[in-house]
């Protein structure tokens, strides 16, 4: 596979993902990071800096924007839940190892 066919699927790919994870509301960035150890906050984050790394400047809020398909703001407001005690602290754990492993 030439390296122009590798980088159209692999954007095929991504595309396929956010648009995934737009259509799945009912996952909670929360739960993607306990369990997965990324989340939609993760996505946009390495977006912006891939975008930073050809030197293109995208803000947070774009970048998310992309994400999510709407202003992170109103996505938050009507997507979003509050997480149980229980939730927040596997959070924790899975938050930590993260950062260990430098995602």
């Amino acid at each position: 596979m030439d390296d122009a066919t590798r980088t159209e699927i692999e954007a095929a790919a991504f595309r396929r993902l956010r648009d995934h994870l737009r259509d799945r509301t009912d996952v909670q960035n929360i739960d993607m990071m306990t369990l997965a150890g990324f989340c939609r906050n993760c996505l946009s984050r390495w977006y912006a800096e891939e975008a930073a790394a050809r030197g293109i400047t995208l803000d947070k809020e774009a970048a998310r924007e992309t994400v999510y398909g709407m202003p992170y703001a109103a996505w938050k407001a009507r997507y979003q839940t509050e997480a149980p005690e229980a939730k927040q602290a596997a959070f924790e754990t899975a938050f930590a190892e993260n950062v260990k492993t430098g995602e």
